[in-house]
């Protein structure tokens, strides 16, 4: 089974710099671990309003490893906790769901 990490990031500042900032930061630091099998990230797309849209967030980030142990190793990997110490102090509420998942 593969490992879906999504990542629901909103921010203190807001602006689409600082939104920007976290997404170029998920791109260096986040995609050089091993047992990374996809990868992407970006901002909320505000047109989608229906009832079931969650708004609540300005960064969105999703990984997919080979497998638990991948996403184990990627925990504990020296660039993800760069990637923590340059970037939460602008974290408002941060949200994490992890889940096992197939491929189709």
């Amino acid at each position: 089974m593969l490992l879906c990490h999504d990542v629901y990031f909103t921010l203190k500042d807001r602006s689409p710099q600082a939104v920007q900032a976290l997404i170029d930061a998920c791109k260096k630091y986040l995609t050089v671990q091993q047992g990374i099998v996809f990868f992407c990230c970006g901002k909320l797309e505000p047109e989608l309003k229906r009832e079931v849209n969650d708004l609540d967030f300005d960064v969105a980030l999703h990984v997919v490893f080979q497998d638990r142990a991948a996403h184990d190793a990627y925990q504990t990997d020296a660039t993800h906790n760069q990637f923590i110490a340059e970037m939460k102090p602008n974290w408002a509420k941060v949200r994490v769901f992890d889940s096992l998942v197939e491929r189709v």
